[in-house]
């Protein structure tokens, strides 16, 4: 069962649709490495910022639910190797429209070097009883193949068999509804948004700006992103979003399942790239006996170059 909503395409031509769905950090001197180890930054966090006066208006931060269960072990790094303190929190002294102008053209470089890049993607999706403790699960692994014809596949597997309680999904339905459009401020698209500046904030240990996301005019073609995203202060790069995505009929997600609000973490490829390694959102199924807590977690894993393939073998759908 395919999810047939169009998303249109961001600048780099990622995949940028959710069923052709959904929502999403560094180099030290652009030759140091990244430290492998990371702090997790809950959603919990992410909450708690949008409460602050600074995001007050905000208001899609407040829809987000909490899950019945304490954020995973730390899975992800954004530390920079650096001697540079964190300054304190002050206005950018660079001119705003160059610091948007900056990350948007990185946006739209990195979006096109993921179109080249293969990963493993694996999406868990846990649903959670009364008792707080995990009831159901489904994994599914897919990993994209570039066809001798250029054209982009994903091939899809689950992992074992689903044990959810309240949903049934093919492996293909959920890799679906993982689809998250990865660059929506790339540099052709980040004319459609009002991008105010909102504060600064650590993000792990990389000092950021703020930046608070909204479409300047709503759509019905095209879902556009409504959120906020977290700015290196030092090389003017996304190393962290948080948000979701909205046309002019409201939010936009799956009809299977509720997800909307994703938090969407970055790592480094190659010493240069940033690319989305991790993406968490939780929310609810609700039935007449009572809501069915759900979170469904994302990962990336394994970046490498694609190399076309000659197999004769029936790919999944594409990308």
């Amino acid at each position: 069962m395919r999810i047939a909503l169009n998303w249109g395409k961001d600048a780099a031509g990622c995949v940028c649709e959710f069923a052709s769905i959904l929502l999403n950090m560094k180099m030290a001197s652009k030759a140091e490495s990244v430290l492998p180890k990371r702090k997790r930054v809950s959603l919990a966090a992410a909450v708690v910022v949008c409460a602050t006066p600074f995001l007050a208006a905000g208001a899609v931060f407040a829809q987000e639910k909490q899950g019945p269960q304490p954020p995973p072990p730390p899975e992800h790094s954004v530390k920079r190797v650096t001697t540079d303190q964190p300054s304190a929190e002050a206005p950018p002294s660079m001119p705003q429209p160059l610091i948007i102008k900056h990350f948007a053209e990185k946006e739209e470089e990195y979006a096109k070097a993921r179109a080249h890049y293969g990963y493993k993607k694996t999406v868990r999706l846990t649903e959670y009883g009364a008792d707080g403790n995990p009831m159901g699960e489904f994994v599914v692994t897919s990993t994209p193949m570039l066809a001798s014809d250029g054209k982009l596949y994903e091939r899809v597997t689950a992992d074992e068999t689903s044990t959810l309680k309240t949903v049934r999904l093919s492996p293909e339905d959920l890799n679906a509804i993982s689809r998250i459009p990865s660059y929506p401020l790339a540099l052709p698209q980040v004319e459609k948004y009002n991008i105010t500046y909102a504060g600064r904030q650590l993000v792990d240990e990389v000092d950021c700006y703020i930046f608070q996301i909204k479409p300047r005019f709503l759509e019905r073609a095209n879902a556009l992103f409504e959120g906020v995203v977290w700015v290196d202060t030092k090389y003017l790069e996304i190393v962290k979003s948080y948000g979701k995505f909205v046309t002019d009929l409201g939010d936009f997600h799956s009809p299977e399942l509720p997800f909307s609000n994703f938090e969407t973490y970055r790592e480094n490829v190659d010493g240069k790239y940033w690319f989305p390694n991790y993406s968490r959102s939780d929310d609810r199924l609700h039935f007449q006996d009572g809501d069915v807590p759900i979170r469904i977690i994302i990962k990336w894993t394994e970046f490498k170059p694609l190399v076309a393939t000659t197999s004769t073998t029936s790919p999944s759908k594409p990308q």
